[in-house]
């Protein structure tokens, strides 16, 4: 486990238990992020630490579903985004224009939290 991913998770936690405070949650089913290549993050990581940073929260036991995101570059060449891997400098790899001009791969957000809230009772 990578202490910088816990690290993470417990970010994602205190945002999800706040979120499921406001709510009235009384659990949450599942948790979803979206994690650029590039944002430093590790999926295996963040997955093998989800439990430690979710245990004796209201998200204990939810399914962590994890949505990669591939680095790109806008490139004004091309006129279009294109992939890049982390091997890659900021430039296109079709026609080798220098950009820095990264528009994906960056990401660590919450995506979204299904929760059990209950029902108001009239």
């Amino acid at each position: 486990m990578c202490v910088h991913e816990l690290g993470l998770l417990r970010g994602v936690v205190a945002t999800v238990e706040q979120a499921a405070a406001s709510s009235g949650a009384t659990r949450v089913e599942a948790v979803g992020l979206r994690v650029g290549t590039l944002s430093g993050a590790e999926p295996e990581a963040l997955a093998g630490a989800w439990p430690i940073a979710s245990a004796g929260t209201v998200t204990e036991g939810a399914e962590l579903v994890i949505e990669s995101v591939a680095a790109a570059v806008f490139c004004p060449v091309c006129d279009k985004a294109q992939p890049i891997d982390e091997f890659f400098a900021l430039t296109c790899p079709v026609c080798g224009t220098p950009t820095a001009n990264l528009v994906s791969g960056r990401e660590f957000e919450v995506t979204y939290a299904d929760m059990d809230i209950p029902r108001a009772h009239t």
